[in-house]
């Protein structure tokens, strides 16, 4: 159990219909003494490369890819709360993908949200964000799903939206409130270029806003950069998932690890494990289809700016008072002295993994004491894994996915209130309890996704 950093992908966008991303990576080659031929030739493989890299750095694939043998050819459902819309078909297929766009075409759909037969797109595909993407790595896209991804024939599915949301006129009105004049990203000269490079990822191509930033009752986001802003990153639940608070809340300082160094976050994103704990949920797709090949400098530069004094939220490290809890709790269910039903639950189903001392066995089994996800203020995602389950990603440096059984089917959302409510006070924790009625809300959640 850890945060997560990225958005939850797939079905767990809040509002509604998609495209691509990406992040910025590679160079033209220069190749001395070369005829100008073979330079465009080698420019030209560079910059299809680099496409490439961008489509996987932006889990482009996540959403749009329904089927593995045809990827890119859409039709994946995607739940939302004003219904479900399907993925659409962006290979390069003439008659039904993007074949047909140029690049003007291209551009203004991931800026604007503007299809090319004038069509507004919804806004699951985060086009507020995309508008900071830079010419050179539109270029780059544009040419990779043009050149680089094999056309698929594949109708488009119509969109399953309640009313007044199957209603695309609407989205004029929508785009004038919440996504007009976004230019470029515009480098903040008051920072580092590494610094910069990472806000360019985290605010424009990776669109970590999309989940991590509260949104309105119409699916925007409240704020789309930490400009003047502090509502950027401070967390947000969605779809039985709660993508936690990446900046300084010092009301929330629990969300994120205080002791999670930029190494600490450049490994959890390569290989989705860390010294206690590990990605869970949406956030393992994320890690096992995109983060894991991000290029060193790109992660080191997301660290640097998720790391900065101005989004580096402090978690309040554990006091000395707490540590005698921890032993006083371990001693306690040692010797089998069960003072709660929570205890009695969490000897019965966790212990084994997690041990007396809630420590756990990392790689292998997280530690439950002063985990972040754990002690976060909105308990939805610790209710989520309880119910459903988890594993942690296949990644190069930790191949083995790893899985939590799902405790839904045997355990009463009381009894997995009453057993959570145990865990976020035991070992030094510090969190409040979590009701049945919490638990409840999460698996209705959890059953209409299956």
């Amino acid at each position: 159990m850890k945060i997560t950093l990225k958005r939850l992908t797939r079905c767990l966008v809040p509002a509604f219909a998609l495209m691509c991303s990406g992040a910025p990576g590679g160079v033209h080659a220069q190749v001395p003494n070369a005829s100008a031929t073979s330079l465009r030739s080698v420019t030209t493989d560079a910059q299809l490369a680099k496409g490439a890299y961008l489509a996987k750095v932006g889990d482009c694939a996540a959403c749009h890819t329904e089927n593995k043998a045809q990827p890119f050819a859409g039709g994946l459902p995607l739940a939302t709360p004003f219904g479900t819309l399907y993925s659409t078909n962006i290979t390069a297929d003439i008659s039904t993908g993007i074949g047909g766009y140029s690049y003007d075409d291209f551009a203004l759909a991931l800026r604007q949200g503007i299809a090319k037969d004038g069509r507004r797109l919804y806004p699951a595909m985060p086009y507020p964000s995309y508008a900071k993407i830079d010419d050179a790595d539109m270029h780059a896209l544009y040419r990779y799903f043009m050149q680089g991804v094999k056309p698929v024939t594949q109708t488009n599915r119509a969109s399953e939206l309640r009313f007044p949301f199957n209603i695309r006129a609407l989205m004029t009105v929508w785009d004038r409130w919440y996504a007009h004049d976004h230019p470029p990203y515009q480098a903040d000269p008051r920072q580092s270029v590494e610094w910069n490079r990472g806000a360019y990822l985290v605010q424009g191509l990776a669109h970590c806003g999309a989940c991590h930033t509260p949104h309105g009752m119409l699916g925007q986001e409240d704020a789309l950069d930490d400009k003047d802003n502090t509502a950027f990153l401070s967390g947000n639940a969605l779809a039985g998932w709660y993508a936690p608070n990446l900046r300084g809340h010092p009301a929330e300082a629990s969300d994120i690890n205080n002791a999670w160094s930029k190494a600490d976050l450049v490994a959890y994103l390569r290989s989705g494990r860390l010294h206690d704990g590990a990605a869970f949920g949406p956030m393992t797709e994320v890690i096992d289809d995109s983060t894991q090949y991000l290029h060193d400098d790109d992660l080191n530069a997301i660290a640097t700016y998720l790391t900065s004094p101005s989004l580096h939220a402090r978690a309040t490290p554990l006091r000395p008072q707490q540590v005698d809890d921890m032993e006083v709790t371990a001693a306690a269910l040692r010797a089998g002295h069960i003072d709660s039903s929570g205890a009695r639950l969490y000897l019965d189903n966790c212990a084994a993994c997690h041990r007396s001392d809630g420590t756990g066995a990392m790689p292998t089994f997280p530690s439950l004491s002063g985990n972040a996800s754990v002690l976060s203020h909105d308990p939805t995602s610790l209710i989520h894994i309880v119910l459903s389950g988890s594993h942690m990603p296949s990644t190069a440096p930790a191949p083995t996915p790893l899985a939590m059984p799902d405790f839904g089917w045997r355990l009463t959302d009381q009894q997995i209130a009453d057993l959570l409510s145990f865990v976020r006070s035991s070992w030094g924790n510090r969190a409040t309890a979590v009701t049945a009625a919490e638990v409840g809300k999460v698996r209705a959640v959890a059953i209409t996704a299956k």
